[in-house]
């Protein structure tokens, strides 16, 4: 029998990142992977593949409405090959995977493939195609991710009425895409198929998109998107799916009672994720499941049984692939005597629709019902020189500051490249800078970086320059 100094029952991006970190501690490591490929579902079924589809997607919405503004002449019709978008997808998605096994066998981490279970706090049973085996572990860490939510009275057919996993695999664009679910999931993947032709329309129960978001964001990308031709139905209780053929029909209440119903070919559900235990067999072990399916751990990310841990979407907190990474290297620092740290107030969150969506600390809302004091600052992409060449002049930065102190306490973008740009708050902010901090530094021009200097001023006794 195996033994090693650490256990990691899941590759994803928290788990490879954590076995990839014990190993560098001089650790002796095993990862445990059920499927054949490694990176779990970001790099498999969720961040990479609906990356590389927004970006072939946008490069045909770019050639049909805006190389002409440009100058771009295309002779005869445009045309799709969705077989080869996908091929193409499926190529990124295994350069990718395959970069991770590389990383493995570089930090001589031992990769096991089959169903990893506990058979007590120190084993673990591992079931393969090629039969079963079972390993010791002084530590483990589980990193099982989670899988696709639903509601009861769902029927995932994975055909017509399918999650996000299957909408990366389809064989033809929907004539009509119906989405539950206004949040990230759903309108990355509802605009995919929009750009593409399809009709898209998005089914909210509450009464706006990205509820967890600062309200300008939800704004402003709604109104951006509906300019993009998808339908929006906020306040809607989804209560009936049925499938009929080739056709879909979704019934809800609006928040007048009212029943409506909505017909399409298909019926993306993304309602959420949930934490995966699935076969886990914690029990054996002694670690504690709580009622929403969450791995229970302390501040140290460590469950009930102290030599076992748990990071990443099967814990607490947003189901964000760079928080589980930040947890991956948190817990293997713990385990080898450090004493690290992670401020969960600033991991950012991401929707990378066009334009991007970026957000880090704490909203205006949040911060109103606290009480706390604030000024805030807003710039408008449009009066950027930069986004006029480019013209992607839709946006927003919105800085959000300690009246007192002037302490930066949130920043919220909606814009070109803000997935890149929000690095720039959370760095400001780990360092606890002011809003006059940030105006003071020089930003290159004409950049879209430029905003975050404009917000800063603008928060700073509304000194913004270009507006």
């Amino acid at each position: 029998m195996s033994t090693y100094d650490v256990a990691i029952i899941g590759s994803g991006p928290g788990g490879y990142v954590a076995a990839i970190r014990c190993a560098q501690l001089g650790m002796k490591t095993a990862i445990i992977e059920k499927y054949n490929t490694l990176g779990g579902t970001c790099l498999n079924v969720g961040c990479i593949p609906s990356k590389a589809l927004l970006d072939s997607s946008h490069h045909y919405d770019d050639a049909m409405k805006h190389f002409e503004d440009h100058g771009i002449e295309i002779p005869g019709e445009i045309k799709i090959n969705f077989e080869k978008m996908i091929a193409r997808k499926k190529q990124v998605v295994d350069q990718t995977c395959d970069g991770v096994a590389f990383l493995m066998k570089k930090n001589n981490i031992d990769v096991y493939t089959g169903m990893g279970s506990f058979k007590d706090a120190t084993h673990i049973n591992i079931d393969g195609a090629d039969g079963s085996q079972t390993i010791e572990a002084k530590n483990t860490i589980i990193a099982t991710g989670s899988k696709p939510g639903s509601l009861p009275f769902i029927t995932i057919d994975k055909e017509r009425v399918i999650t996000s996993t299957e909408a990366l695999t389809l064989k033809e664009i929907p004539k009509h895409m119906i989405v539950i679910g206004g949040g990230v999931i759903g309108l990355e993947l509802g605009q995919v198929y929009r750009r593409l032709g399809a009709e898209v329309t998005v089914i909210e129960y509450m009464d706006r998109i990205t509820p967890g978001m600062d309200k300008m964001l939800s704004k402003e990308l709604m109104k951006v998107l509906k300019k993009q031709k998808i339908k929006f139905h906020l306040s809607h209780a989804v209560n009936k799916v049925e499938r009929n053929g080739d056709e879909v029909t979704v019934t809800a209440k609006n928040k007048k009672g009212e029943e409506v119903t909505f017909t399409g070919d298909y019926c993306l559900v993304s309602v959420g994720r949930r934490p995966y235990t699935d076969k886990l067999n914690a029990t054996a072990a002694g670690v504690k499941i709580n009622e929403r399916g969450q791995v229970e751990t302390n501040e140290h990310l460590q469950t009930n049984v102290s030599n076992i841990y748990a990071i990443g979407d099967v814990v607490k907190g947003a189901m964000l692939a760079h928080k589980a990474e930040e947890e991956g290297v948190f817990v293997a620092e713990t385990i080898a005597g450090q004493k690290p740290h992670i401020d969960y107030n600033l991991i950012p969150n991401v929707i990378y629709t066009w334009p991007e969506v970026a957000s880090v600390g704490k909203t205006e809302e949040e911060l109103k019902e606290a009480g706390t004091a604030i000024k805030v600052g807003q710039f408008p992409i449009r009066a950027l020189g930069r986004a006029r060449a480019s013209g992607d002049i839709d946006g927003m930065i919105k800085i959000i500051a300690d009246e007192k102190t002037d302490e930066v306490l949130g920043v919220h973008m909606i814009g070109a490249r803000v997935a890149d740009l929000i690095a720039e708050a959370v760095t400001a902010m780990e360092f606890r800078a002011s809003a006059e901090d940030i105006a003071r530094m020089s930003h290159a021009h004409p950049t879209y970086a430029e905003a975050v200097k404009e917000a800063a001023l603008a928060a700073t006794a509304d000194r913004a320059l270009h507006v």
